[in-house]
């Protein structure tokens, strides 16, 4: 499977094109230097996005469809 990039999908539905570094570039989107990581069930769980400025951002990957 081909990736092609990420999506984030905030909390308020905002949809966010990442093309490479997921959080790096939503840190650039909202302006600020510090992103907490957010997981699924606890910390040891799985890594599904980030908390940036008061805002929960799921990340996806993006990959080429085939039927």
């Amino acid at each position: 499977m081909v990736k092609l990039g990420y999506i984030g999908i905030c909390s308020d539905g905002t949809k966010i094109h990442i093309a490479k570094y997921p959080r790096k570039e939503l840190c650039e989107y909202f302006g600020v230097k510090h992103a907490e990581k957010m997981y699924v069930g606890d910390e040891k769980g799985l890594h599904i996005g980030y908390v940036i400025a008061g805002r929960w951002i799921t990340v996806y990957e993006i990959h080429e469809w085939k039927d």
